[in-house]
Parts: C-alpha cells; sequence; structure tokens
C-alpha cells in the first residue's frame, strides 16, 4: 500500500479527535464506547488547542488524498505522563489500513523528529493487551511503570 507521511498543519487539528477515538484500544468481544468517550476531560488534553503550546508535534499519514494514519506529542499530563519535561506520544491507524507498515514508519518518523527537536525522551501508555506494545517495543520503549492492565513505556533519543 503506498502512503506518504508529512508534517500536520492546522486544518489536520480537527482529525486529532477523530484519531484519538481509533487510539483507543477495544479488547475482543467488547463493545466499543461511544465516540463521545473523546469528550471527557481525560481525553481532551490529547486535542484541546492542538499546535499552540511548545512541544506539540505532529505527523500524518496519506493514502492518496485520505489521512489514514496520525501520530502526535505534546507536553501534558495524561495516561502516558512520565514528567514534565518529557512529551507524550499518541497514535492510531484507521482500522482498515492497518497492518501496512504505517503505525511502524509514524512511529519511527516522530522519533527522529523528537530527537531534531531536542527531546531526550517519548512517554506512551498502552495497554497490556494491545498488539501494538510490540510495534512500541521494536521501536525501542520499554516499560516504566506498569499496572495490572496497562504499561507506561518511555524510548531513549540519544
Amino acid at each position: 500500500m503506498a502512503f506518504q507521511i508529512r508534517n500536520i498543519v492546522p486544518g489536520d487539528f480537527p482529525l486529532l479527535k477523530e484519531f484519538l477515538y481509533e487510539a483507543i484500544f477495544v479488547p475482543e468481544g467488547v463493545a466499543p464506547p461511544p465516540r463521545s468517550v473523546v469528550n471527557r476531560p481525560e481525553l481532551q488534553i490529547y486535542f484541546a488547542d492542538f499546535g499552540s503550546r511548545a512541544g506539540d508535534l505532529g505527523l500524518v499519514a496519506e493514502s492518496g488524498s485520505e489521512v489514514v494514519g496520525m501520530v502526535w506529542c505534546r507536553l501534558m499530563h495524561d495516561y502516558g505522563h512520565l514528567d514534565d519535561d518529557t512529551p507524550s506520544l499518541a497514535l492510531a491507524v484507521r482500522e482498515p489500513f492497518r497492518g501496512n507498515g504505517i503505525g511502524s514508519a509514524l512511529l519511527q518518523a516522530m522519533l527522529l523528529l523528537l530527537k531534531q527537536a531536542g527531546y531526550p525522551r517519548v512517554s506512551l501508555s498502552v495497554q497490556k493487551a494491545n498488539r501494538a506494545v510490540h510495534l512500541y517495543r521494536r521501536a525501542g520503549f520499554h516499560p516504566v511503570r506498569e499496572t495490572a492492565e496497562e504499561f507506561l513505556m518511555a524510548a531513549e533519543l540519544p
């Protein structure tokens, strides 16, 4: 599948809400939450006023003229919060486009972008049952803390 990665632009910012919903892990056999779940305050921090703060970085994957994946980071107190100097990462690929290397390409491009921006590391939160754990481990993320269901993972950007 052909796709290209580009920097996020303000016209893409409204899509962050949609892609945050796509990033929510839903175990097999469990009904997905309503789309309105992303309006909860603890989730709005991922996209509200994106682009207005230092540390807001994003990349978009397109196939043709369709946005099929997004990865973004910001300094925030979210589920993946490690410390006030480490950006938290969110990544999502639309369901029909998963398994084509888009997530890996977005993640590698974001790690390079963060390194170029001078960040020493990046963090994220992921459910242990989510297949994406393997993607993050391959990209150099390692567990820093864990609960019964989640990993808080970080990757160093030397």
